[in-house]
């Protein structure tokens, strides 16, 4: 059986509240589960105790196998009962395909008037030679 370490919701209406629980992974989020381990209040402020965690009982189930989500490996690191190893993704941070295919035809029409500009400021002092000789 492949459990896992997993967030149940509970509470109502947009006043989420979580439910850390240990769980068949074939189940339903929401489902049978096996045993709650913690919980997450996220409508609590920050620097407020937002998580609660048996930590004896979690040690057990990581030793039994559970494997945690990424949400719950994130609070079991904060709390220093397992290790997330850090990502990096640089492409991240970089603009979507048509917002680059935007960028570089603003870029070209600022050429363009920078040339254009140019172009016309040359024609008067060519003009102005030619009027002085």
């Amino acid at each position: 059986m492949s459990l896992k370490l997993r967030l149940a919701r509970a509470g109502s209406k947009k006043r989420p509240y979580y439910h850390i629980v240990v769980a068949d992974a074939r189940s339903p989020r929401d489902g049978r589960f096996i045993e709650t381990v913690g919980a997450w209040n996220p409508m609590l402020p920050k620097d407020a105790e937002r998580v609660s965690l048996k930590e004896d009982r979690i040690k057990h189930w990581l030793g039994e196998g559970a494997q945690p989500t990424d949400r719950v490996l994130r609070f079991l690191d904060k709390a220093g009962i397992a290790n997330r190893p850090t990502r990096s993704n640089p492409v991240k941070a970089q603009p979507g395909k048509k917002a680059q295919e935007r960028e570089a035809e603003r870029r070209q029409r600022e050429e363009d008037a920078a040339a254009a500009a140019a172009e016309a400021a040359a024609k008067p002092e060519a003009t102005e030679a030619a009027e002085a000789e």
